[in-house]
C-alpha cells in the first residue's frame, strides 16, 4: 500500500525528499521538531524547513505550536486515508474549475 501511495505522490509532483519526510513522520507516529526531522533524514535544516512547510501547506502534515522556553512547532503526518481524501478533493475541485472555465469559454464563443 505504501508503494502505491508513494507512486501516486510522485505522479502529483511531490519531491522525493518530501515523501521521505512524510513517511518518516508517518512511521514515527509522534510529533517531531524540524531539528529532529533533519537529523533523521540527513538534509540541511534549511531544506527540511522548506519541505516541511510545503508539505504542511499541501495538507500532508499537521503542526502544533509548542512553548518550552521558546516558540516552535512540532509536526505529525496525516493518515494515508486522510491524505487520499484531501488529494481527491483537490483534484475534483480543480477539474470542476476547468470544466466551468471551458463552459464559459464555449458560451462566449457561441454556436
Amino acid at each position: 500500500m505504501h508503494e502505491k501511495l508513494e507512486s501516486l505522490l510522485r505522479s502529483l509532483g511531490v519531491k522525493k525528499s518530501e515523501i521521505r519526510i512524510y513517511k518518516l513522520l508517518l512511521e514515527k507516529n509522534i510529533p517531531l521538531r524540524i531539528k529532529e526531522i533533519q537529523r533523521e533524514v540527513g538534509l540541511s535544516e534549511r531544506s527540511v524547513r522548506a519541505h516541511v512547510l510545503n508539505l504542511y501547506r499541501r495538507g500532508f502534515l499537521k503542526r502544533k505550536l509548542i512553548e518550552e522556553g521558546w516558540l516552535g512547532y512540532t509536526y505529525t503526518a496525516v493518515s494515508p486515508q486522510e491524505l487520499l481524501e484531501r488529494l481527491k478533493e483537490n483534484v475534483v475541485k480543480k477539474i470542476n474549475e476547468i470544466e466551468r472555465e471551458l463552459k464559459e469559454t464555449d458560451e462566449v464563443k457561441g454556436p
